[in-house]
C-alpha cells in the first residue's frame, strides 16, 4: 500500500549544508516544518487507529461470547489482518521519511507480508457479508450453515489463497539475477513497486488485484441487494434485514476504500504530469491518510459503535487504559515531589 511513497524523500530535504543567506534559512525553515506537519498528519491517526484497533482484538479475545460466534470470529481475522497493515504501512513511511534505505531481502519481507494482508482484508469482508445474507435469507439455516467449525475453515482456506500469492511473487522474484546488481542496498524507498523485479510480476499482481476485487464487489452487491429483497418479504424480520442491508452498505464502502489504495497509483501519475513533483509528493501523503489509513480503522469503528454487544465492552475498555495511561503519567510526578 506504500507505492506511492517512492519519492516521498523530497520532503525531507538534508540539513547539512552550510547556509548562505537568509532566504536559504527561511525556506529550510519551511521545509523542516512542513515535514514535521506531515508527519504528525499521519502519524497521529495511525497512532489512534492502531490503539482502537487493538483494543477492539483485545475485547474480541475477552469473553466467550465473542471467541464463540461465527461473525465475531471473522471481524477479529478481518481486524488482525489491517492491524497488521497498518502498522507495517506507517513503518515503511517512517523509513522513507527518514530517508534510511533497506536491502531487497528485508524489503522483500515486508512486501510480502503487506501483500498477504492487504488480499486478507477483501476477502474476509466477503465472508462476513455471506454471513449476514444467511442469517437474513436462510434464518432457521443459519446456525446449522455457520458453524464455528465452518468459519475456521474458511479462514484457514483465506489464509492459505493469500499465502499461495505470496508465495507466487517469491517465486517470480527469485527469477530476477541479483547477481548483476552492485550491491543488495536498495537505491529507493522500500515499497511494492521497487520488489516487482520480473517482468510479470506487475502484470500478475495487477491481474490478482483486480480479480479479487471484482469478485469481491459483485459478491458483496448480490448479497446487499438479496437481503434488501428479503427486507421487503412479510415473513422477514424486518428490523435484523435492516441492521444486515445498513452493515453490508458500510461492506461495500470498505471494499470500495480498498480498491481506492490499489487503483489511485495510475491517477496520480496522470496528474504528475500536469502538477510539481512536490505537490504530487504531498497529495499522495494525504491520499496515505485518507485511503491507507482510514479503511483500516473503519472495521472498528462499525461495530465497536453499531454492535450493541461489544459497544459496552469496548468503551469500558478504552476507558480503562485511558485512566490506566493517565494514573501512570501522574504517579511519577507525585513521586519526585
Amino acid at each position: 500500500p506504500l507505492h506511492c511513497f517512492r519519492d516521498l524523500s523530497e520532503l525531507f530535504p538534508t540539513m547539512s549544508y552550510a547556509v548562505q543567506s537568509n532566504t536559504t534559512v527561511v525556506v529550510q525553515y519551511q521545509e523542516l516544518l512542513e515535514s514535521v506537519f506531515f508527519l504528525m498528519l499521519s502519524a497521529l491517526p495511525s497512532c489512534v487507529c492502531l490503539f482502537i484497533n487493538g483494543t477492539m482484538l483485545f475485547v474480541l479475545r475477552s469473553k466467550p461470547v465473542f471467541r464463540e460466534t461465527s461473525r465475531y470470529i471473522l471481524l477479529y481475522n478481518l481486524l488482525l489482518a489491517d492491524t497488521v497493515l497498518l502498522a507495517q504501512s506507517q513503518l515503511l513511511y517512517i523509513l522513507a521519511a527518514c530517508r534510511i534505505r533497506l536491502t531487497y531481502p528485508v524489503c522483500g519481507v515486508l512486501t510480502m507480508i503487506s501483500s498477504l494482508t492487504n488480499n486478507i482484508s477483501p476477502l474476509t469482508l466477503v465472508m462476513m457479508c455471506l454471513e449476514r445474507y444467511v442469517a437474513v435469507c436462510y434464518p432457521l439455516r443459519h446456525t446449522s450453515i455457520i458453524t464455528i467449525r465452518n468459519t475456521e475453515m474458511t479462514i484457514t482456506v483465506v489464509w492459505a489463497f493469500s499465502s499461495l500469492h505470496v508465495l507466487a511473487h517469491v517465486v517470480l522474484l527469485l527469477q530476477f539475477s541479483f547477481r548483476d546488481l552492485q550491491s543488495l542496498q536498495m537505491t529507493n524507498s522500500c515499497d511494492r513497486q521497487s520488489m516487482l523485479l520480473h517482468p510479470l510480476s506487475d502484470v500478475y499482481d495487477k491481474v490478482f488485484t483486480y480479480l479479487v476485487f471484482l469478485s469481491a464487489g459483485v459478491t458483496v452487491t448480490f448479497s446487499y441487494i438479496a437481503v434488501v429483497v428479503a427486507a421487503r418479504s412479510v415473513s422477514a424480520n424486518k428490523d435484523s434485514a435492516r441492521k444486515a442491508r445498513n452493515t453490508l452498505l458500510l461492506h461495500v464502502v470498505q471494499l470500495g476504500l480498498s480498491l481506492s489504495s490499489t487503483i489511485h497509483n495510475p491517477l496520480l501519475i496522470a496528474i504528475s504530469k500536469v502538477l510539481d513533483r512536490i505537490v504530487i509528493v504531498r497529495i499522495q501523503i494525504v491520499f496515505y491518510v485518507f485511503i491507507i489509513i482510514f479503511p483500516r480503522c473503519l472495521s472498528a469503528l462499525i461495530y465497536g459503535i453499531r454492535d450493541q454487544t461489544i459497544r459496552p465492552v469496548l468503551m469500558y475498555s478504552l476507558c480503562c487504559q485511558w485512566r490506566r495511561s493517565a494514573l501512570l503519567s501522574v504517579v511519577p510526578a507525585k513521586g519526585k515531589i
